[in-house]
Order: C-alpha cells, then structure tokens, then sequence
C-alpha cells in the first residue's frame, strides 16, 4: 500500500514534490521572507552564539606559519658539507664569542 501524500520537504526544487509545493507556497514568482521582526530576532540570536575568540598566540603562530611558508627555501647543503669535513679534519674551531652572542639573544 503506498501513500499518495509526499511529506517530504521541497528540497530538491526540480522535483515532483518541490514543483507542487513552489506552486502553492510561492505568489507572483517571489520566495517566502522573513518578516524583519523575525530577522532582527534571527540577528540577535546568531550573534550572541556564533562569536568564535582565538587565542593571540594561535594567531602568532598562524602569522609565523604563513610567513615561513611564504620564505625561499635555501640550500644549506654546501656549508654543511665543509663543516663536516672541517669536523673531520679536525680542523674545526668553535667562535666561542659568536656562540656566546647567539646564546645572550636567544635569552634576551
């Protein structure tokens, strides 16, 4: 036995039961609106649940992310081969004032 009423809301508007119910819910070619009482109550609503806050250090790293990716690569492969050779050699010396210099600005 199958029912011949469609309950199903019109939303696919090309189908049987989206033309039936355009034809009666809609006038003269124009679509149902919300009357601004609702709307301004719709507003009020939707402002006070849909604030999202994120935190400033997520936006930190999000600038710093964009910043990095934006940042030509750079080849290192050169240096790193004549400091390993250096290191091999045994002729590797430490600039321990250089060194000293990075350390107090990384704390600083």
């Amino acid at each position: 036995m199958s029912n011949s009423i469609d309950t199903r809301s019109p939303f696919f508007p090309k189908s049987k039961s989206g033309q039936v119910n355009q034809s009666s819910t809609q006038g003269a070619g124009e679509a149902n609106r919300n009357t601004p009482e609702r709307t301004g109550e719709l507003t009020a609503r939707t402002s006070q649940d849909a604030k999202v806050s994120i935190p400033e250090g997520v936006r930190d790293f999000s600038r710093i992310k964009k910043a990095a990716a934006s940042a030509p690569e750079q080849d290192n492969s050169e240096k790193i081969a004549r400091l390993k050779a250096q290191i091999q050699a045994g002729t590797y010396e430490v600039d321990y004032d250089g060194l000293a210099d990075k350390m107090l600005q990384s704390e600083f």
